[in-house]
């Protein structure tokens, strides 16, 4: 390769993955860095962050680093069963999310081509309105007046069960969360499946599969690299989400997204907020090394 060649694919290369690193270092590394910065500060002594020097004439006030936030952290388990528990939430929605756009995306992905466009802008057409009006549509439908509600309570009467209140409860927050992520993962499936070549399906049934058997041994498999990525764009949100804990659980339902945004809006302790979120993100890091480890022979399987 002459010289002339070296330089243009290198140029080629920089054109191609400098925006995507730039884009990585701006919105991801220098966030990342100003959250581990700031978790190791104290408190300011009205919100935000004391200063790193000590004033003057005040050499007693708390400035410079520290681990306590940290600290705090790790001295209460009371933080580790709302990680456990948010982890609990995301999973289910998660979960719930796959179990109800599988059929869907299969649906929309051996339809005819003229229905297909139809029934994917169908399901992206909710992202047309906004977020907190869709979420606060909900806080009508959940309500102790609602039809919803009055059936629910009719049904657990009959078996002599009391009536339950909907709204503000987990099960409101489940149903916001699948609502908001449903999506993002029928959208990833439905990429995988159109893709599927329909003459394996037609030569195994020629060889005596029958419906289940077809699905399990040729379906499934190869549409795990869409239910890993759906999973991903599914789980990994839910964990940070706030906006429908608040709205739709109340008071009562705090996940560790409402416990950040507490950090940084109500009580001001940016120090522990911050590292609040570090150890979110190394939870998630964690989770998806974890997914893709796990998902390595499935998708060996497929190569």
């Amino acid at each position: 390769m002459s010289k002339g060649e070296t330089r243009e694919s290198r140029a080629a290369r920089l054109l191609i993955g400098g925006p995507p690193l730039l884009f990585l270092l701006v919105f991801f590394v220098g966030p990342s860095l100003i959250m581990i910065l700031t978790s190791f500060r104290f408190p300011g002594e009205f919100g935000g962050l004391a200063p790193l020097a000590a004033p003057a004439g005040n050499l007693d006030s708390e400035h410079g680093f520290t681990p306590e936030a940290y600290q705090f952290f790790f001295s209460d388990l009371l933080y580790a069963e709302i990680f456990l528990k948010s982890f609990g939430v995301a999973a289910a929605t998660t979960s719930i999310c796959l179990v109800m756009a599988y059929p869907l995306a299969v649906l929309i992905a051996r339809s005819e081509q003229r229905f297909r466009n139809l029934l994917v802008l169908l399901v992206v057409l909710p992202f047309a309105s906004n977020f907190l009006i869709r979420i606060y549509a909900w806080m009508i439908i959940l309500g102790p007046e609602s039809a919803l509600s009055h059936f629910v309570n009719g049904i657990l009467g009959v078996f002599g069960v009391g009536p339950v209140t909907l709204l503000f409860s987990p099960f409101a927050v489940l149903v916001g969360m699948v609502y908001v992520h449903l999506p993002f993962m029928v959208l990833p499936l439905y990429t995988n499946l159109e893709k599927h070549d329909p003459s394996l399906l037609n030569a195994a049934q020629d060889l005596g599969a029958n419906s289940w058997q077809r699905f399990w041994r040729i379906t499934w498999p190869l549409s795990l690299p869409g239910v890993f990525s759906g999973s991903a764009l599914v789980f990994i949100p839910v964990l940070g989400m706030f906006a429908v804990p608040d709205i739709l659980g109340g008071t009562g339902d705090i996940l560790i997204g409402n416990l950040i945004k507490d950090q940084f809006l109500g009580t001001r302790d940016w120090p522990f907020g911050s590292a609040l979120s570090i150890m979110l993100t190394l939870a998630v890091l964690s989770v998806a090394a974890l997914a893709t480890w796990l998902a390595r022979p499935a998708t060996g399987q497929r190569a």
